[in-house]
């Protein structure tokens, strides 16, 4: 390997791409390892020690300061003479009848103070933004998850938080939890199954019940009820966009005898979903609720063997606030009070679902 060396540096010759090594405390390295200067662990700089610092020049009393940090005065002591060896010298004149800041502790006074009551300030406005439900949030829903349940939530939210501006987003069928990866909205009303790793299920609004959208003209329209072992004979989409995982609850890839369901339709839109359905073309495994299925050529008819799907709230969880937890508060007021008809806990009620 060839080495460029440069010979301009004070500290003579490095390896060029190396960082420059002032004399001081290194460590043992491996034989054949650049040695590393480390910081010295004893000059850096504790928010404690300024505190104790900035309080003691303010009252030049050491009980006082002691009483207001709420601390010992041995502890006030050690905090300072911490914070004089770091800096060099001596900050405070101490003798049996006063304490007096010295130039040098007159100097760091007057150059940290502000820079601290700055830091005081951003961390204050920080945690009242982090518990303030006040200004905006966004909530979105796919056309296939409307109906009288969100609008429940709404009017409670909105009279729970008046001070909250709650805007509504369309959610795209063909591109469900983007708005919420991409930040351009806060909470998604949807079914809590199969959802993306990285968001967080919050409260249950109501549990959908399964049924099977069918044209009025099929052969299993007049059935009281079907069940997931007749999907294996009829065709229905390949469900397009829509998450695989979520997919795999909606329309189950395998009926629990082990036979294939037929996911083999070319998806194309969602609007043309109901027509494919209406001409006897699919059928369709969805929720009791959804308006686009609500139509006389189309017959809902009861899957007797799939879990209810519960319908709620999801959201980042790296991205909760205030605002989110009160929507979530508001949820819980109109939401069920009883567990899944299963008997189960909503990941009880995903996982039902998902068994072939």
């Amino acid at each position: 390997m060839v080495m460029t060396l440069e010979a301009a540096s004070p500290y003579g010759p490095r390896v060029v791409g190396d960082p420059i090594q002032p004399p001081g405390r290194t460590r043992a390295v491996p034989a054949g390892q650049p040695g590393q200067t480390l910081n010295d662990p004893e000059q850096d700089m504790d928010s404690a020690e300024i505190e104790a610092f900035l309080t003691l020049a303010e009252e030049l009393h050491f009980t006082r300061t002691a009483e207001r940090l709420g601390l010992a005065q041995s502890r006030v002591s050690r905090l300072i003479s911490s914070l004089e060896r770091k800096v060099g010298g001596p900050l405070f004149e101490r003798t049996s009848r006063k304490v007096a800041l010295t130039p040098l502790g007159s100097r760091l006074r007057d150059r940290s103070a502000p820079a601290w009551a700055e830091l005081e300030a951003a961390f204050a406005d920080a945690r009242r933004t982090a518990r303030s439900a006040g200004g905006t949030l966004r909530l979105g829903w796919p056309v296939t998850a409307s109906g009288p349940a969100v609008a429940r939530l709404v009017d409670v939210f909105t009279s729970r938080c008046p001070d909250c501006q709650l805007v509504i987003h369309d959610v795209p069928v063909t591109d469900l939890y983007g708005p919420l990866h991409r930040g351009e909205i806060d909470v998604m009303a949807y079914w809590l199954a199969g959802y993306d790793p990285g968001l967080t299920a919050g409260p249950v609004l109501e549990y959908r019940d399964r049924v099977l959208a069918v044209g009025r003209g099929h052969r299993l329209a007049r059935q009281e009820s079907v069940s997931v072992e007749d999907l294996a004979y009829e065709q229905t989409h390949n469900g397009g966009q829509v998450p695989a995982r979520l997919f795999d609850v909606l329309v189950p890839p395998v009926t629990p005898a082990g036979r294939p369901v037929q996911r083999t339709y070319p998806w194309l839109s969602f609007e043309q979903v109901p027509v494919l359905i209406a001409t006897g073309q699919i059928v369709h495994p969805t929720m009791v609720g959804v308006q686009a299925f609500q139509r006389d050529d189309i017959v809902l008819v009861p899957i007797r063997d799939l879990p209810p799907i519960p319908f709620g709230l999801i959201w980042r969880a790296s991205h909760e606030n205030a605002r989110i937890r009160a929507l979530a508060a508001a949820a819980c007021r109109i939401g069920p009070r009883a567990a899944p008809p299963d008997g189960g806990s909503v990941p009880a009620a995903e996982a039902a679902a998902r068994q072939p």
